[in-house]
Order: C-alpha cells, then structure tokens, then sequence
C-alpha cells in the first residue's frame, strides 16, 4: 500500500523543477501572445453536465470521457474538449453583440481512454475560439496565429497543413452517396488508404468523372499549385468548387501576413466527425507522427447553445509541445539563470544582499544556511549536477564562487 501511495495513476504525472518551469515560462509567452491579439482568456469549469459533450456537440467519444454523478444524481464530466464548454460560455454572456468574440484558454484536458499507449490522460491545452465572424479573414488570422504559436515557442522547421471539409462534403452530396458509404470513404480517405477508397467505391453507382476524383484526394496534396487542379475537377459541383475558391482566396490572405512558407495544402484532410464544416488544418513537425495544432471552422456548435453564429479555432497540447521542443533540442533562449547563496549563520546580512542583488540582476536565487564549511561535503552531489549556474558560498574568511 505504501508504494501505491507514491505512484500515480496510469496517464498522469508529476511535473517539477526545471520542466515545471519551462512550461511555466512557455505558458506565459504564449498568453502574452495570443492577448496582443486582442483575444480574451476565458476559465470554464473542470466538468460541465456531461451533455455538453454530447457526440454532436464534442470530439470525444463517450466512452472516453470521465464520468460522474453529483448528489442530485445529474451525470458531470471532465472537459474532454475546451471547446463545447467555450462554446456554451460564449453563447450565454458575449453573442448578443454584432462585434465578433475573440476568447482564449489555458488549463487542464482529461481522456479518459485505454487505448492510449503512454499517453497522458491529463494534458495542458492552450487554445483559441474567433466566434461570430463567418469570414475567409477570420480563417487566416486563426491560421497565422497557429503558426505564431509555433514560431514563438521556437519551432523554426514546420508545415501547417489545410484543408476544407466542404471539398469532400460537397462531392458525396453531388454523387447522393448513402451515409454508410460516406462514413466509409471518410475513413479511407482521412487514413490515406488509396485501395480502401477502391474498395468503398467498388458498388456504388456513380459517374466515372466523380468516382475518379474521389479516388484522386492522394493528389490533391501539396502547395496552392495542387488548388487549381482540384477546382478543374469540380468546376459543375459548386459546393466544392467554391470550398476551393476559398482556400486560394485564404492562401492571398496568407501571403500578405508572410507566413506561406509554412503553408501546405492536403483536401484530404478529413475527421471522423461532423464537427468540422470548413477549413481544417493541423500543424506537423519533427519528434512527433502527430499533429502539434489541430483546428477548424466549427459553424454548426453554436446552434446546439441557441446561438446561430459562425466560429473557428484551434489547441496545442502544451505537454506535446514541449516534448517535440526537447526532441528536436531547442532551448528556451529567454530562461533565467539560477544561484545558490550558501551561508554560515554570521553571515546572514551579508547573504541576503548578495541574493538581493542577484535577483535584481535576473538570476533566480535560493538561499541556505549551513553551519560551517565542514557541512559544504554533503552539497558536492548538488554541485556536481549544475543544478545552478553560480554557487557563493559566504562564510567568516569572506565569499568563494563553487561554480
């Protein structure tokens, strides 16, 4: 019992010393950030009634989410997702107004899933949710904040990839393809399985022009070059040529913030759920096989908290983040340095000064007291481990530097 005591759960850790810190420190760039944008932090609660989550509202699957009840035996959950909660809060307080709503987030997430291999279960999520503007502007400020985010936290070698749900969306409804067949191909397509899509198109009875696009998302995969293409595929399927325009119309956009480098364009991009209506993007780099970023357009949430408005955003998952940025060996180059004032009890005045001046240098600075230098043998494993940048040891015959 007593071992147990000191271990956690299964997809949960403790987080502490210099990693606490230099998450800390990337929190805090990162709402700065995202602030100067003129976005506005928002705390839902922990847990919310659990049909805040519902399937057509959240992300997560049920059978994911951490469940409970409360004395009036109504069923709570843990936010699997900021979203729905920001969605909900959103509704209730800020879009009764014309102007649109910038909000931002920072906190805990929790899934609660056995199929997770390693994964925390409890993860830090910033995020960002541009409610009330259904506009291609809107599209692009989210996206460059996306790569500003990465940028910031010193990612240099990335790709942003984007898509439009309403490509694919805009094809099945031309070919009146069936709800199983449509789940189907989602799921070839989004898993870039090229004879899957073969074989869930193998008795479906449709033209040979829209059977071969369909099998063509593969191609459509690449800079805005591959968008021309994929217009001339469906330029007599307006739903899909138009969700087209608007991704050339956002890549202009684009090139005027100056973050097109990072820009690639994959149709293919599809969810397994409904959640999405339009531009979808997920960032990718170095360290991981999965997305850094993931977001989207989201028009149809708001409907299920009485507010018919249009909205966009998108999460990182800090914790993964700071992963990715250990992995590919990049330090925080603002991190402040940190000192150990060593001191015997007469020379306490003197300690408190020298700590005094070290903080107001910007080095982080502990103090302690030993009682002469014959205790400095057991702080030789301390010192061995560059826990600090400098260490003063003050004491009758005057003040040595350690390190």
């Amino acid at each position: 019992m007593t071992n147990r005591l000191l271990h956690t759960p299964e997809g949960v850790r403790d987080i502490y010393g210099e990693e606490l810190k230099r998450k800390n420190t990337l929190k805090e760039k990162l709402k700065a950030l995202v602030s100067s944008y003129g976005y506005s932090e928002i705390e839902t609660p922990t847990f919310e009634y659990f049909d805040v989550f519902l399937n057509d509202i959240g992300t997560t699957p049920s059978k994911e989410i951490y469940k409970f009840f409360d004395s009036e035996n109504n069923t709570l959950a843990l936010r699997p997702d900021f979203t729905p909660g920001a969605a909900r809060a959103a509704a209730k307080y800020f879009l009764d107004d014309k102007l649109p709503v910038r909000l931002s987030y920072l906190g805990q997430t929790f899934t609660n899933s056995s199929e997770l291999q390693g994964k925390l279960k409890e993860v830090t999520e910033l995020g960002l949710e541009y409610m009330g503007d259904p506009s291609v502007d809107a599209d692009a400020e989210m996206i460059n904040l996306a790569v500003q985010v990465l940028i910031l936290s010193g990612l240099t070698d990335f790709q942003l990839c984007i898509g439009n749900a309403e490509y694919f969306k805009g094809l099945c409804q031309y070919a009146s393809l069936d709800a199983e067949t449509i789940k189907d191909l989602t799921e070839n397509i989004r898993n870039k399985n090229y004879f899957g899509t073969l074989d869930a198109l193998n008795d479906v009875e449709i033209s040979d022009e829209i059977r071969e696009t369909l099998q063509s998302f593969p191609d459509f995969f690449g800079g805005a070059e591959v968008l021309s293409e994929a217009a001339e595929k469906v330029k007599d399927i307006p739903r899909s040529l138009d969700a087209v325009k608007r991704l050339q119309e956002l890549y202009k956009k684009l090139e005027v913030y100056g973050v097109e480098k990072y820009l690639t364009f994959d149709l293919g991009m599809l969810s397994k759920h409904d959640y999405y209506t339009g531009i979808v993007f997920r960032a990718y780099t170095f360290g991981t096989g999965e997305a850094v970023i993931r977001g989207g357009r989201y028009d149809n949430l708001l409907k299920a908290f009485g507010k018919d408005k249009a909205a966009i955003g998108f999460t990182v998952v800090i914790d993964q983040l700071l992963l990715i940025l250990n992995r590919q060996h990049i330090e925080d180059r603002e991190s402040r340095k940190k000192s150990l004032v060593l001191y015997t009890p007469e020379r306490f005045e003197a300690a408190l000064k020298k700590a005094r001046d070290l903080r107001e240098e910007g080095t982080d600075t502990a103090m302690t007291l030993i009682s002469d230098k014959k205790d400095m043998d057991g702080y030789r494993e301390v010192l061995s481990r560059k826990d600090f940048d400098a260490v003063y040891f003050l004491s009758e015959g005057g003040e040595e530097v350690l390190s």
